[in-house]
């Protein structure tokens, strides 16, 4: 039985243990606190903070010293103070300003507006001219009067357009891959995360950077040296060349979208029905928004940084269209993998090799010869497609889309089949999916990297079906007699 004392003394020393620990917990807390507020610190924001700051108040003391100089009549040392706090001035300025006009211009960049003056717009200003001139012709106070209600039409023009898109979020739902010339659905939600202000007559659309287009001209760095052949003075120099635009990106939204209300606090979303005529990799880094609203004297608008990817694969070819290859690739193929399987491939004289079990009565009876079944191998039915791809300039541009395209009807269609389907492709990185495949088609042009593919292709037990440039009988002989070969 532990003493009343011992007691006590045990609990006092328990409660001061919890104490200490309670402590070490909280100031443990604290310091990573400290520690993550101080790495989050923007340090040269703060910098310039604190030099601006002393800067100005070094700035103060010389302007409080320059009066206290001009009461006591000294116009050299009133200069010089002056002076001294109009520089301390202009250099705080240069420094902080420049800087902080930089950060306010990146955080309000999402709110920047672009204005395009409309029809209407020019009506009404050329209108708004003639009133002015005569007005100042007659002094007519009733046509200031209207003069002032116009121009106050345009200032409510503008506060109304940049209220009505000011806060909007954009959404562009896009599915992530698609075929070329196929519709597909494009679902644009617009939301309004506004508490009280609804949304009128808003535009979505695909923004169209001029400034791209336009060749411009740069300056490149290269090296002055003289005398060209002699190299006796090598300087470092710059040169003014062109700059070619960079090439045209498709964009994945081509047609705008038009929403005509949008409630507070509330989403309103729109199907699109897109067909994409070409295959590629189609991305668009940003959308805009836009609208008339409230008179239609400017379209003004909105860039939303957005950025969406959709892979375009080629577009498959009509049954009609390779009908007369398929059969033919068939046929080989299933001569090529006769064997002990289930499907019946042919009914043929028997042979002192075949086993028993393999004998069909039915057809020994109606001919009076033995004759056994003999079976396509369906555990090993392997075929293996393999796009070898030309050279540029070795064939023509719609041949070689439509073996683009042959290629990925084949796969789509020997997919469905019950068939162990492998690809093979110049610099091809995939896997066995079709998706790799037909991701590899939608994206590759003619290429020069590997023009020994098929020289180094190794030969397996699958079944090839090649689609290449080569002429024939230029193939490997063990590749050929295991191949069905489609030329370009």
């Amino acid at each position: 039985m532990i003493p009343l004392g011992a007691g006590r003394d045990l609990e006092s020393t328990l409660g001061t243990t919890g104490i200490l620990r309670g402590y070490a917990t909280l100031s443990r807390a604290m310091r990573e606190f400290l520690k993550s507020t101080w790495e989050s610190l923007d340090r040269e924001a703060w910098q310039r903070f604190f030099m601006a700051v002393a800067g100005l108040g070094l700035a103060f003391a010389a302007a409080v010293f320059s009066s206290v100089a001009r009461e006591r009549g000294n116009p050299v040392a009133t200069s010089i103070f002056a002076i001294t706090a109009l520089c301390l001035a202009l250099i705080v300025g240069l420094l902080t300003v420049p800087f902080l006009a930089r950060r306010v211009a990146a955080a309000r960049m999402k709110d920047a507006f672009d204005y395009e003056l409309t029809r209407e717009g020019i009506v009404y200003i050329v209108v708004l001219v003639i009133i002015a001139i005569a007005a100042l012709n007659t002094a007519n106070n009733l046509l200031w009067i209207v003069e002032a209600a116009m121009l106050a039409a345009i200032v409510v023009s503008g506060i109304g357009s940049a209220a009505d898109l000011r806060r909007l979020e954009l959404d562009v739902v896009v599915p992530k891959n698609a075929f070329a010339r196929v519709p597909v659905q494009l679902r644009v939600n617009l939301v309004n995360p506004r508490l009280w202000m609804p949304a009128f007559s808003v535009k979505v659309f695909t923004p169209v950077d001029k400034k791209q287009q336009r060749r411009s001209w740069e300056w490149s760095k290269t090296e002055f040296v003289f005398p060209k052949k002699k190299r006796w003075l090598r300087m470092p120099d710059y040169t003014l060349s062109r700059r070619n635009p960079p090439p045209f990106q498709p964009p994945i939204l081509t047609r705008p979208v038009y929403f005509t209300y949008v409630a507070a606090q509330n989403t309103a979303g729109t199907e699109l029905e897109v067909a994409f005529p070409r295959r590629g990799h189609y991305s668009q880094g940003g959308f805009s928004i836009a609208t008339r609203f409230p008179f239609s004297f400017l379209i003004k608008s909105r860039k939303v940084a957005l950025e969406r990817d959709l892979i375009v694969y080629p577009p498959l070819l009509e049954p009609d269209d390779f009908l007369d290859v398929l059969p033919m690739i068939t046929g080989d193929f299933v001569s090529f993998m006769r064997g002990r399987g289930t499907e019946l491939y042919r009914i043929r004289e028997a042979t002192p090799q075949d086993p028993g079990r393999f004998v069909d009565w039915k057809a020994t009876a109606k001919t009076g010869q033995l004759k056994v079944r003999e079976f396509t191998r369906e555990d090993e039915r392997r075929l293996r497609l393999v796009f070898d791809n030309p050279e540029p300039g070795r064939v023509s541009e719609s041949a070689y889309e439509h073996a683009v395209s042959l290629a990925a009807s084949l796969a789509c269609h020997f997919n469905t089949e019950n068939i162990d389907l492998s690809y093979a492709g110049s610099c091809y990185d995939g896997g066995l999916h079709l998706a790799d495949f037909l991701r590899y088609l939608a994206t590759i042009q003619p290429d020069s990297r590997d023009p020994q593919f098929l020289d180094a292709l190794p030969v397996s037990q699958d079944y090839n079906v090649i689609l290449t440039s080569r002429k024939p009988g230029s193939l490997p002989s063990a590749l050929w007699h295991s191949s069905y070969v489609i030329y370009m």
